[in-house]
Protein backbone atom coordinates (compact mmCIF):
# COMPACT_ATOMS: atom_id res chain seq x y z
CA UNK A 1 0.00 0.00 0.00
CA UNK A 2 0.91 3.26 -0.84
CA UNK A 3 2.47 5.50 2.19
CA UNK A 4 2.02 9.41 2.21
CA UNK A 5 4.85 9.47 4.85
CA UNK A 6 7.30 8.51 2.87
CA UNK A 7 6.51 10.29 0.17
CA UNK A 8 7.77 13.95 1.58
CA UNK A 9 10.18 15.09 3.98
CA UNK A 10 8.62 14.46 7.90
CA UNK A 11 8.14 18.12 9.56
CA UNK A 12 7.89 18.04 13.47
CA UNK A 13 7.76 21.23 15.57
CA UNK A 14 11.46 21.60 14.70
CA UNK A 15 13.62 21.14 11.22
CA UNK A 16 12.26 18.71 8.54
CA UNK A 17 13.87 15.04 8.90
CA UNK A 18 14.75 14.47 5.38
CA UNK A 19 13.18 11.18 3.45
CA UNK A 20 14.94 7.80 5.12
CA UNK A 21 14.46 4.08 3.74
CA UNK A 22 15.64 1.86 6.94
CA UNK A 23 16.09 2.58 11.01
CA UNK A 24 19.78 1.84 10.01
CA UNK A 25 19.61 5.04 8.24
CA UNK A 26 17.45 7.01 10.88
CA UNK A 27 19.93 5.66 13.57
CA UNK A 28 22.99 7.50 11.45
CA UNK A 29 21.06 10.56 10.78
CA UNK A 30 20.86 10.74 14.74
CA UNK A 31 24.09 10.32 15.21
CA UNK A 32 25.28 12.45 12.66
CA UNK A 33 22.94 15.35 13.36
CA UNK A 34 23.54 15.31 17.41
CA UNK A 35 26.62 13.91 18.50
CA UNK A 36 26.97 15.73 21.09
CA UNK A 37 23.50 15.53 22.06
CA UNK A 38 22.79 12.59 25.24
CA UNK A 39 21.09 9.41 23.61
CA UNK A 40 20.59 7.06 26.82
CA UNK A 41 20.48 7.96 29.92
CA UNK A 42 20.12 4.91 32.72
CA UNK A 43 21.06 4.70 36.29
CA UNK A 44 24.41 6.75 36.72
CA UNK A 45 25.70 6.54 33.18
CA UNK A 46 24.47 8.84 29.79
CA UNK A 47 25.56 8.04 26.22
CA UNK A 48 26.02 10.60 23.80
CA UNK A 49 25.08 9.74 20.16
CA UNK A 50 28.49 9.65 18.62
CA UNK A 51 29.39 7.13 21.27
CA UNK A 52 26.71 5.62 20.76
CA UNK A 53 27.46 4.91 17.16
CA UNK A 54 30.64 4.05 17.97
CA UNK A 55 29.25 1.41 20.30
CA UNK A 56 26.93 0.20 17.69
CA UNK A 57 30.04 -0.20 15.14
CA UNK A 58 32.16 -2.28 17.36
CA UNK A 59 29.17 -4.64 18.24
CA UNK A 60 27.97 -5.21 14.53
CA UNK A 61 31.80 -5.85 13.82
CA UNK A 62 31.97 -8.13 16.58
CA UNK A 63 28.57 -10.41 15.26
CA UNK A 64 29.67 -10.22 12.01
CA UNK A 65 32.65 -12.26 12.97
CA UNK A 66 30.18 -14.67 14.23
CA UNK A 67 26.97 -15.23 11.98
CA UNK A 68 26.24 -14.72 8.16
CA UNK A 69 24.01 -12.03 7.27
CA UNK A 70 20.66 -13.03 7.98
CA UNK A 71 21.19 -14.84 10.58
CA UNK A 72 18.86 -13.89 14.00
CA UNK A 73 20.18 -12.48 16.76
CA UNK A 74 17.99 -12.63 19.52
CA UNK A 75 18.27 -9.68 22.50
CA UNK A 76 17.23 -11.24 26.14
CA UNK A 77 17.60 -7.67 27.13
CA UNK A 78 16.23 -5.73 29.77
CA UNK A 79 15.18 -1.87 29.24
CA UNK A 80 18.73 -0.41 29.15
CA UNK A 81 21.61 0.98 27.24
CA UNK A 82 22.96 -2.44 26.29
CA UNK A 83 19.23 -2.94 24.64
CA UNK A 84 19.53 0.10 22.36
CA UNK A 85 23.06 -0.21 20.79
CA UNK A 86 22.66 -4.28 20.58
CA UNK A 87 19.58 -3.55 18.61
CA UNK A 88 20.67 -0.95 15.97
CA UNK A 89 24.59 -3.39 16.19
CA UNK A 90 22.41 -6.48 15.13
CA UNK A 91 20.96 -4.34 12.11
CA UNK A 92 24.41 -2.99 11.10
CA UNK A 93 25.46 -6.37 11.33
CA UNK A 94 22.76 -7.36 8.65
CA UNK A 95 21.30 -9.57 11.65
CA UNK A 96 17.61 -9.81 12.41
CA UNK A 97 17.07 -8.57 16.28
CA UNK A 98 14.54 -10.98 17.94
CA UNK A 99 13.21 -9.37 20.63
CA UNK A 100 12.52 -11.65 23.44
CA UNK A 101 10.90 -10.98 26.66
CA UNK A 102 13.91 -10.75 29.07
CA UNK A 103 11.51 -11.52 32.15
CA UNK A 104 10.24 -15.22 30.81
CA UNK A 105 11.80 -18.33 32.31
CA UNK A 106 14.23 -20.63 30.63
CA UNK A 107 11.89 -23.00 29.55
CA UNK A 108 9.47 -20.73 27.67
CA UNK A 109 12.87 -18.45 26.07
CA UNK A 110 14.82 -21.74 24.92
CA UNK A 111 11.17 -22.17 23.14
CA UNK A 112 11.27 -19.11 21.28
CA UNK A 113 15.02 -19.29 20.53
CA UNK A 114 14.13 -23.01 18.73
CA UNK A 115 11.45 -20.86 17.20
CA UNK A 116 13.85 -18.19 15.59
CA UNK A 117 16.91 -20.34 15.42
CA UNK A 118 18.85 -17.68 16.71
CA UNK A 119 22.60 -17.56 16.13
CA UNK A 120 23.59 -15.85 18.44
CA UNK A 121 22.02 -14.27 21.58
CA UNK A 122 23.02 -11.11 23.38
CA UNK A 123 22.37 -10.89 27.33
CA UNK A 124 23.24 -8.90 30.34
CA UNK A 125 24.61 -10.44 33.79
CA UNK A 126 20.89 -10.37 34.84
CA UNK A 127 19.51 -12.82 31.98
CA UNK A 128 22.37 -14.45 31.75
CA UNK A 129 21.75 -17.43 33.80
CA UNK A 130 18.52 -18.36 31.97
CA UNK A 131 20.34 -18.63 28.81
CA UNK A 132 23.58 -20.24 29.63
CA UNK A 133 22.71 -23.71 29.47
CA UNK A 134 20.50 -22.90 26.01
CA UNK A 135 22.79 -22.41 23.56
CA UNK A 136 23.59 -26.39 22.78
CA UNK A 137 20.18 -27.55 23.03
CA UNK A 138 18.77 -24.49 20.37
CA UNK A 139 21.44 -25.32 17.79
CA UNK A 140 24.63 -23.83 19.08
CA UNK A 141 23.87 -20.38 19.12
CA UNK A 142 26.99 -18.22 20.01
CA UNK A 143 26.04 -16.14 23.33
CA UNK A 144 27.41 -12.73 23.80
CA UNK A 145 27.28 -11.05 27.66
CA UNK A 146 27.27 -7.40 27.45
CA UNK A 147 28.69 -6.20 30.91
CA UNK A 148 30.53 -9.30 31.00
CA UNK A 149 32.40 -10.57 28.28
CA UNK A 150 32.54 -6.97 26.70
CA UNK A 151 31.27 -3.57 28.52
CA UNK A 152 29.76 -0.46 26.58
CA UNK A 153 32.69 1.66 27.52
CA UNK A 154 34.94 -0.78 25.90
CA UNK A 155 33.32 -1.08 22.32
CA UNK A 156 32.69 3.25 22.90
CA UNK A 157 37.14 3.15 23.09
CA UNK A 158 37.59 0.72 19.88
CA UNK A 159 39.52 1.95 16.99
CA UNK A 160 36.66 2.00 14.21
CA UNK A 161 37.56 -0.20 11.02
CA UNK A 162 36.49 -0.02 7.96
CA UNK A 163 33.18 -0.55 7.01
CA UNK A 164 33.15 -4.12 4.98
CA UNK A 165 29.10 -4.67 5.03
CA UNK A 166 26.32 -3.20 2.66
CA UNK A 167 23.40 -1.14 4.25
CA UNK A 168 20.36 -3.16 4.62
CA UNK A 169 17.23 -3.37 1.81
CA UNK A 170 14.25 -1.63 2.75
CA UNK A 171 12.31 -4.94 2.63
CA UNK A 172 14.67 -6.89 4.91
CA UNK A 173 13.34 -7.86 8.28
CA UNK A 174 14.58 -4.94 10.91
CA UNK A 175 12.74 -7.25 13.69
CA UNK A 176 11.09 -9.68 15.14
CA UNK A 177 8.38 -9.74 17.87
CA UNK A 178 6.12 -11.62 19.84
CA UNK A 179 2.49 -12.10 19.63
CA UNK A 180 -0.23 -14.52 21.48
CA UNK A 181 -1.07 -17.59 19.36
CA UNK A 182 -4.42 -19.25 18.56
CA UNK A 183 -2.80 -22.40 19.45
CA UNK A 184 -1.05 -21.21 22.99
CA UNK A 185 2.00 -20.78 21.53
CA UNK A 186 3.94 -16.99 20.73
CA UNK A 187 3.27 -16.13 17.08
CA UNK A 188 6.85 -14.26 15.32
CA UNK A 189 5.47 -11.00 13.95
CA UNK A 190 7.96 -9.87 11.57
CA UNK A 191 8.35 -6.43 10.51
CA UNK A 192 10.74 -4.57 7.99
CA UNK A 193 13.07 -1.79 7.48
CA UNK A 194 10.73 0.21 5.23
CA UNK A 195 7.28 -0.20 7.39
CA UNK A 196 9.15 0.26 10.94
CA UNK A 197 9.92 3.86 9.50
CA UNK A 198 6.73 4.68 8.46
CA UNK A 199 5.42 3.72 11.85
CA UNK A 200 8.35 6.12 13.75
CA UNK A 201 6.70 8.88 11.04
CA UNK A 202 3.41 7.94 11.69
CA UNK A 203 4.06 8.91 15.35
CA UNK A 204 6.07 11.80 14.67
CA UNK A 205 3.17 13.32 12.71
CA UNK A 206 0.56 12.22 15.67
CA UNK A 207 3.20 13.37 18.36
CA UNK A 208 5.38 16.46 16.45
CA UNK A 209 8.80 16.31 18.31
CA UNK A 210 10.76 19.85 18.74
CA UNK A 211 14.21 19.06 17.26
CA UNK A 212 16.51 17.54 20.06
CA UNK A 213 15.17 18.76 22.62
CA UNK A 214 12.80 15.99 24.06
CA UNK A 215 13.42 14.05 26.50
CA UNK A 216 11.42 10.51 26.26
CA UNK A 217 10.77 8.13 29.93
CA UNK A 218 9.51 4.62 28.66
CA UNK A 219 8.30 2.36 30.99
CA UNK A 220 6.45 -0.70 28.85
CA UNK A 221 9.76 -3.12 27.77
CA UNK A 222 11.62 -2.43 24.67
CA UNK A 223 10.69 -6.08 23.73
CA UNK A 224 6.93 -5.40 23.57
CA UNK A 225 5.61 -3.49 20.34
CA UNK A 226 4.79 -0.33 22.74
CA UNK A 227 7.93 -0.07 24.84
CA UNK A 228 9.96 -0.59 21.43
CA UNK A 229 8.46 1.93 19.46
CA UNK A 230 7.73 4.79 21.92
CA UNK A 231 10.90 4.00 24.12
CA UNK A 232 13.74 3.37 21.67
CA UNK A 233 12.55 4.36 17.68
CA UNK A 234 10.28 6.60 18.08
CA UNK A 235 12.94 8.84 20.34
CA UNK A 236 16.01 8.13 18.06
CA UNK A 237 13.80 9.57 15.13
CA UNK A 238 13.56 12.94 16.92
CA UNK A 239 17.58 13.00 18.10
CA UNK A 240 16.16 12.99 21.80
CA UNK A 241 16.86 11.65 24.96
CA UNK A 242 15.91 8.44 26.11
CA UNK A 243 15.89 8.19 29.95
CA UNK A 244 15.07 4.54 31.20
CA UNK A 245 14.36 3.66 34.64
CA UNK A 246 15.85 1.40 36.50
CA UNK A 247 12.30 -0.05 37.36
CA UNK A 248 8.83 0.70 37.28
CA UNK A 249 8.30 2.27 41.16
CA UNK A 250 5.94 4.70 40.89
CA UNK A 251 8.01 7.51 43.18
CA UNK A 252 11.01 6.62 41.10
CA UNK A 253 9.23 7.15 38.11
CA UNK A 254 7.58 10.56 39.58
CA UNK A 255 11.13 11.80 40.42
CA UNK A 256 12.79 11.03 37.27
CA UNK A 257 10.04 13.07 35.26
CA UNK A 258 10.85 16.02 37.58
CA UNK A 259 14.82 15.89 37.87
CA UNK A 260 15.55 14.81 34.32
CA UNK A 261 12.76 17.63 32.51
CA UNK A 262 11.06 14.70 31.06
CA UNK A 263 8.74 16.44 27.98
CA UNK A 264 7.47 12.58 26.72
CA UNK A 265 6.01 9.76 29.01
CA UNK A 266 5.44 6.95 27.07
CA UNK A 267 3.26 5.49 29.80
CA UNK A 268 1.38 3.15 28.28
CA UNK A 269 -1.23 1.01 29.84
CA UNK A 270 -3.53 2.07 32.65
CA UNK A 271 -1.72 0.25 35.04
CA UNK A 272 0.87 2.26 34.80
CA UNK A 273 -1.10 5.83 34.92
CA UNK A 274 -3.26 4.57 37.98
CA UNK A 275 0.50 3.66 39.48
CA UNK A 276 2.33 6.79 39.11
CA UNK A 277 -1.42 8.32 40.37
CA UNK A 278 -0.86 7.02 43.36
CA UNK A 279 3.04 8.11 44.02
CA UNK A 280 3.46 10.00 47.45
CA UNK A 281 5.71 12.56 45.86
CA UNK A 282 3.21 13.00 43.23
CA UNK A 283 1.28 16.34 44.32
CA UNK A 284 5.05 18.39 45.13
CA UNK A 285 7.00 17.29 42.21
CA UNK A 286 7.65 19.66 39.26
CA UNK A 287 6.24 18.44 35.58
CA UNK A 288 6.32 21.68 34.17
CA UNK A 289 8.44 20.08 30.99
CA UNK A 290 5.64 17.25 30.47
CA UNK A 291 3.88 18.15 27.54
CA UNK A 292 2.79 14.82 25.81
CA UNK A 293 1.48 11.73 27.37
CA UNK A 294 0.45 8.75 25.24
CA UNK A 295 -1.30 5.52 26.42
CA UNK A 296 -2.11 2.45 24.90
CA UNK A 297 -2.04 -1.54 25.49
CA UNK A 298 -5.02 -1.51 26.63
CA UNK A 299 -8.63 0.26 27.21
CA UNK A 300 -8.31 3.19 29.38
CA UNK A 301 -11.22 3.82 32.14
CA UNK A 302 -12.49 7.69 31.99
CA UNK A 303 -12.61 8.11 35.06
CA UNK A 304 -8.66 7.44 35.33
CA UNK A 305 -7.85 9.32 32.41
CA UNK A 306 -10.14 12.15 34.18
CA UNK A 307 -7.82 11.71 37.47
CA UNK A 308 -4.82 12.03 35.52
CA UNK A 309 -6.11 15.88 34.30
CA UNK A 310 -7.36 17.02 37.51
CA UNK A 311 -3.09 15.66 38.90
CA UNK A 312 -1.20 16.84 35.92
CA UNK A 313 -3.13 19.63 33.84
CA UNK A 314 -2.43 17.54 31.14
CA UNK A 315 -4.72 15.20 28.75
CA UNK A 316 -3.82 11.69 28.59
CA UNK A 317 -3.84 10.64 24.33
CA UNK A 318 -4.75 7.15 24.01
CA UNK A 319 -3.90 5.18 20.88
CA UNK A 320 -4.93 2.07 19.51
CA UNK A 321 -3.08 -0.32 17.56
CA UNK A 322 -1.13 -3.93 18.03
CA UNK A 323 1.74 -5.49 17.31
CA UNK A 324 1.08 -6.70 13.63
CA UNK A 325 0.53 -2.88 13.36
CA UNK A 326 3.69 -1.35 14.99
CA UNK A 327 1.47 -0.20 16.24
CA UNK A 328 -0.96 2.64 16.46
CA UNK A 329 -3.80 3.39 13.48
CA UNK A 330 -5.91 5.51 15.69
CA UNK A 331 -5.35 8.13 18.61
CA UNK A 332 -6.85 10.84 20.04
CA UNK A 333 -4.29 13.34 19.44
CA UNK A 334 -5.34 13.79 16.27
CA UNK A 335 -8.88 14.04 16.29
CA UNK A 336 -9.16 15.29 19.81
CA UNK A 337 -10.51 13.75 22.57
CA UNK A 338 -13.85 12.06 23.15
CA UNK A 339 -14.51 10.19 26.38
CA UNK A 340 -14.10 6.54 26.04
CA UNK A 341 -12.90 6.85 22.22
CA UNK A 342 -9.23 6.03 21.17
CA UNK A 343 -10.05 8.79 18.58
CA UNK A 344 -9.83 8.72 14.82
CA UNK A 345 -7.90 6.92 12.20
CA UNK A 346 -4.36 7.24 11.55
CA UNK A 347 -4.01 9.17 7.85
CA UNK A 348 -2.91 6.56 5.78
CA UNK A 349 -4.95 3.81 7.88
CA UNK A 350 -8.33 2.15 7.04
CA UNK A 351 -10.17 0.63 9.77
CA UNK A 352 -13.78 -1.25 9.44
CA UNK A 353 -15.89 -2.57 12.05
CA UNK A 354 -17.24 -6.13 10.60
CA UNK A 355 -20.08 -8.34 11.49
CA UNK A 356 -18.67 -11.16 13.69
CA UNK A 357 -20.09 -13.88 11.91
CA UNK A 358 -18.89 -13.69 8.27
CA UNK A 359 -16.15 -10.73 8.77
CA UNK A 360 -17.31 -9.54 5.46
CA UNK A 361 -20.10 -7.28 6.03
CA UNK A 362 -19.02 -3.32 6.78
CA UNK A 363 -20.87 -2.40 10.17
CA UNK A 364 -22.60 1.07 10.04
CA UNK A 365 -21.95 3.52 12.62
CA UNK A 366 -22.86 2.13 16.57
CA UNK A 367 -23.04 -1.45 15.28
CA UNK A 368 -20.52 -3.49 16.97
CA UNK A 369 -18.13 -6.02 15.46
CA UNK A 370 -15.10 -7.31 14.95
CA UNK A 371 -11.95 -4.29 14.18
CA UNK A 372 -9.94 -4.79 10.93
CA UNK A 373 -7.11 -2.69 9.88
CA UNK A 374 -4.64 -2.21 7.04
CA UNK A 375 -1.94 0.64 6.27
CA UNK A 376 1.61 0.76 5.50
CA UNK A 377 2.99 -0.15 8.70
CA UNK A 378 1.33 -3.69 9.01
CA UNK A 379 3.07 -6.74 9.49
CA UNK A 380 4.65 -9.04 6.63
CA UNK A 381 2.96 -11.70 8.33
CA UNK A 382 3.63 -13.98 10.90
CA UNK A 383 7.20 -15.86 10.36
CA UNK A 384 7.13 -19.50 9.50
CA UNK A 385 3.20 -19.40 10.24
CA UNK A 386 1.55 -19.17 6.99
CA UNK A 387 -1.56 -20.73 8.19
CA UNK A 388 -1.53 -18.31 11.28
CA UNK A 389 -1.11 -15.41 8.70
CA UNK A 390 -3.73 -16.11 6.34
CA UNK A 391 -6.04 -16.20 9.23
CA UNK A 392 -5.15 -12.92 10.54
CA UNK A 393 -4.96 -11.01 7.11
CA UNK A 394 -7.92 -11.46 4.68
CA UNK A 395 -8.70 -9.06 1.76
CA UNK A 396 -5.66 -7.25 2.61
CA UNK A 397 -6.83 -6.79 6.07
CA UNK A 398 -5.19 -7.93 9.29
CA UNK A 399 -8.64 -8.72 11.67
CA UNK A 400 -7.59 -8.01 15.26
CA UNK A 401 -9.95 -9.80 17.26
CA UNK A 402 -10.87 -6.58 19.06
CA UNK A 403 -14.55 -5.71 19.35
CA UNK A 404 -15.69 -2.02 18.96
CA UNK A 405 -18.09 0.46 17.03
CA UNK A 406 -17.51 3.85 14.93
CA UNK A 407 -19.78 6.74 16.53
CA UNK A 408 -21.67 9.11 13.54
CA UNK A 409 -18.61 11.42 13.75
CA UNK A 410 -15.96 8.75 13.12
CA UNK A 411 -14.73 7.95 16.19
CA UNK A 412 -13.46 4.78 16.91
CA UNK A 413 -14.16 3.01 20.37
CA UNK A 414 -12.81 -0.45 21.54
CA UNK A 415 -14.80 -2.45 23.67
CA UNK A 416 -13.12 -5.58 24.49
CA UNK A 417 -11.73 -8.80 22.76
CA UNK A 418 -13.63 -11.05 20.65
CA UNK A 419 -12.91 -13.57 22.80
CA UNK A 420 -13.43 -11.98 26.01
CA UNK A 421 -17.27 -11.26 25.25
CA UNK A 422 -19.40 -13.35 27.70
CA UNK A 423 -22.67 -15.03 26.91
CA UNK A 424 -25.03 -14.37 30.13
CA UNK A 425 -28.55 -15.23 29.90
CA UNK A 426 -28.89 -15.11 25.89
CA UNK A 427 -26.90 -11.64 25.86
CA UNK A 428 -23.46 -10.60 25.34
CA UNK A 429 -21.64 -8.60 27.80
CA UNK A 430 -18.76 -6.74 27.01
CA UNK A 431 -16.46 -7.11 30.22
CA UNK A 432 -14.99 -3.43 29.47
CA UNK A 433 -18.51 -1.98 29.63
CA UNK A 434 -18.99 -3.35 33.14
CA UNK A 435 -15.32 -2.15 34.41
CA UNK A 436 -16.04 0.86 33.40
CA UNK A 437 -19.57 1.35 35.51
CA UNK A 438 -17.71 -0.19 38.37
CA UNK A 439 -14.56 2.25 38.18
CA UNK A 440 -16.78 5.19 38.54
CA UNK A 441 -17.54 4.16 41.94
CA UNK A 442 -15.22 6.94 44.32
CA UNK A 443 -13.83 4.27 46.30
CA UNK A 444 -12.67 2.24 43.26
CA UNK A 445 -8.89 1.87 42.11
CA UNK A 446 -9.40 -1.26 40.11
CA UNK A 447 -11.32 -3.82 38.47
CA UNK A 448 -11.24 -6.70 36.37
CA UNK A 449 -14.09 -8.52 34.79
CA UNK A 450 -14.12 -11.97 33.36
CA UNK A 451 -16.91 -14.79 32.80
CA UNK A 452 -17.07 -18.17 34.08
CA UNK A 453 -19.48 -21.05 32.94
CA UNK A 454 -22.77 -21.12 34.79
CA UNK A 455 -24.22 -25.03 35.50
CA UNK A 456 -27.58 -23.30 36.03
CA UNK A 457 -27.94 -21.39 32.18
CA UNK A 458 -25.59 -23.70 30.37
CA UNK A 459 -24.33 -20.11 29.74
CA UNK A 460 -21.97 -17.79 32.00
CA UNK A 461 -22.14 -15.34 34.72
CA UNK A 462 -19.59 -12.51 35.54
CA UNK A 463 -17.40 -12.51 38.17
CA UNK A 464 -15.57 -8.75 39.43
CA UNK A 465 -12.72 -8.33 41.14
CA UNK A 466 -11.96 -4.96 42.94
CA UNK A 467 -9.28 -3.43 44.44
CA UNK A 468 -10.26 -0.33 46.27
CA UNK A 469 -8.63 3.12 45.73
CA UNK A 470 -5.54 3.78 47.94
CA UNK A 471 -6.79 4.34 51.63
CA UNK A 472 -10.45 3.31 50.96
CA UNK A 473 -12.33 0.20 52.35
CA UNK A 474 -14.84 -1.24 50.24
CA UNK A 475 -17.06 -4.13 50.69
CA UNK A 476 -19.05 -6.07 48.11
CA UNK A 477 -22.42 -4.75 49.05
CA UNK A 478 -21.52 -1.14 47.71
CA UNK A 479 -20.52 -2.01 43.94
CA UNK A 480 -23.44 -4.86 43.70
CA UNK A 481 -25.52 -1.74 44.45
CA UNK A 482 -23.98 0.74 42.37
CA UNK A 483 -24.04 -1.51 39.47
CA UNK A 484 -27.91 -2.20 40.05
CA UNK A 485 -28.19 1.51 39.47
CA UNK A 486 -25.82 1.57 36.43
CA UNK A 487 -26.18 -1.39 34.10
CA UNK A 488 -28.57 -3.76 32.84
CA UNK A 489 -29.47 -6.65 35.29
CA UNK A 490 -27.90 -9.39 32.55
CA UNK A 491 -24.72 -7.02 32.88
CA UNK A 492 -24.12 -6.84 36.56
CA UNK A 493 -22.06 -9.37 38.11
CA UNK A 494 -23.32 -12.49 40.07
CA UNK A 495 -20.06 -12.23 42.51
CA UNK A 496 -17.64 -9.54 43.94
CA UNK A 497 -14.23 -10.04 45.42
CA UNK A 498 -12.67 -7.18 46.77
CA UNK A 499 -8.66 -8.21 46.61
CA UNK A 500 -5.35 -6.38 46.92
CA UNK A 501 -4.31 -6.36 43.58
CA UNK A 502 -4.76 -7.66 40.00
CA UNK A 503 -2.58 -9.90 38.38
CA UNK A 504 -0.87 -7.95 35.30
CA UNK A 505 1.15 -9.19 32.21
CA UNK A 506 4.70 -8.24 31.89
CA UNK A 507 3.12 -5.30 29.65
CA UNK A 508 1.44 -4.20 32.55
CA UNK A 509 -1.82 -5.37 31.19
CA UNK A 510 -4.53 -6.96 32.78
CA UNK A 511 -4.08 -10.53 32.60
CA UNK A 512 -7.50 -11.85 32.11
CA UNK A 513 -6.20 -15.71 31.42
CA UNK A 514 -4.71 -15.62 35.37
CA UNK A 515 -7.73 -13.70 36.64
CA UNK A 516 -10.30 -16.10 35.04
CA UNK A 517 -7.97 -18.87 36.83
CA UNK A 518 -8.81 -17.18 40.07
CA UNK A 519 -12.28 -16.92 39.13
CA UNK A 520 -12.86 -20.51 38.96
CA UNK A 521 -10.42 -21.10 42.38
CA UNK A 522 -11.88 -20.55 46.16
CA UNK A 523 -13.00 -16.75 46.69
CA UNK A 524 -9.53 -16.62 48.81
CA UNK A 525 -7.87 -16.42 45.65
CA UNK A 526 -5.59 -12.39 45.42
CA UNK A 527 -7.34 -11.58 48.52
CA UNK A 528 -4.50 -11.80 50.70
Amino acid sequence: MESPFLKSPLHGVGKPRPPLATISAMFARAVDDAPEAVAFRHRDVSLTYSKAGRAVAALARRLASLVQPGAVAALVLPNSIEFGIAYFAALEALTTPALLNPSYPASQLETLLREVSAGVIICVPSTRDRVADLPGAVGGSHVICLEENVTIATLVAETQGSATLRQPEPEEAAALLFSGGTTGLSKIVEHTHERLVISARCLERIWPTRAQEEVFLPIAPFSHIYGFMMGLLFPISACAEIVIPERFQPEHIVDLVARRRVTIFGGGPPAIYAGVLAAGNLAAADLTALRVCPAGGAPFPVELMERWRRATGLQIQEGYGMTEMAPISATTNVSGVRPGSVGMVVPGNEVQVVDLETGTRVLHPGESGEVRVRGPHMMTGYRNRPEETARAIRDGYIYTGDIGHFDEDGFLFITDRKKDVVFVKGFNVFPREVEEAVHTHPKVGAVGVVGVPDIRTSGERLIAFVVPAKGEALDAHEIVTHCASRLAAYQCPSEIRIVTNLPMTSAQKLDRVALRSAARCERKTLTD
